[in-house]
């Protein structure tokens, strides 16, 4: 199921990218459209990482790990030239101090401000590989291949970014902000949404429901309702933790 579903999201973000570079042709008539499929393309984008950190965890294709990793390897240097490693042993520092120092994912300096954590999360991810990466690729598109910078920037530059943007804020900072009035289950310092199961894939492929994920890993992120459903989070929700402060 889940090599399945990788190559559906996968195939769809590669399809969709190479149609919006190298078949449309953008206009102020289609401007709508363009618009939709950038938006297409920024759910799959965050779809894709999923699909990757699934492979971090062994369960992308669990009876052979080594071509989840292999799969995970290009999917990540394609988008924005990451490098699989690094991004592996940050995830897993991240399970291991999860809203503590040292963990990648957390700004312990701006625990409830989404925008400096942002920032801070950005340039810990996005290094001198990556911004080297996309300015290949973007003077490749413009200067050699001819593609108008605004197609780019639109179907290209934006869905990345905006990507990134919806990964973090659904799958990083809600999920393990300290806020006021709404503490943590357990040592794992994540709460989960209240999502249904459509708005939970909409939003972030499940990963709202991130307490489940801390707790059991090696589900993997198709079954996270099942595992909702089943009371793996049990205590989840906006009042979750209360017995617990969010300090």
């Amino acid at each position: 199921m889940g090599l399945l579903l990788a190559i559906l999201i996968a195939g769809g973000w590669l399809g969709i990218h190479a149609f919006a570079m190298f078949v449309f042709e953008l206009s102020w008539q289609n401007l709508p459209f363009a618009i939709a499929i950038a938006l297409l393309q920024c759910w799959l984008s965050v779809g894709v990482f999923i699909v990757c950190h699934d492979a971090m965890h062994g369960t992308l294709v669990p009876s052979n790990p080594k071509l989840g990793e292999g799969i995970a390897t290009v999917l990540l240097f394609l988008y924005a030239g990451f490098g699989w490693k690094d991004l592996r042993e940050a995830h897993h520092t991240h399970h291991r101090l999860a809203g503590h120092a040292g963990d990648p994912d957390f700004d312990e300096h701006n625990p409830d401000n989404f925008a400096a954590w942002y920032v801070t999360f950005f340039k810990r991810y996005f290094g001198l590989q990556s911004l080297l990466f996309v300015h290949l690729v973007v003077a490749v598109y413009w200067l050699v291949i001819g593609i108008p910078m605004v197609q780019i920037v639109l179907l290209y530059g934006a869905p990345a970014l905006l990507s990134s943007l919806q990964l973090f804020y659904f799958g990083t900072y809600r999920p393990h902000a300290h806020i006021a009035g709404k503490g943590f289950a357990d040592d794992h310092n994540a709460r989960s949404e209240r999502f249904g199961t459509l708005i939970s894939l909409a939003t972030c492929f499940h990963f709202g429901y991130h307490l489940e994920h801390h707790r059991r890993p090696d589900v993997p992120w198709w079954a996270l309702p099942v595992a909702r459903k089943a009371g793996v989070g049990a205590g989840i929700g906006d009042t979750a933790g209360e017995t617990r402060g969010s300090a």
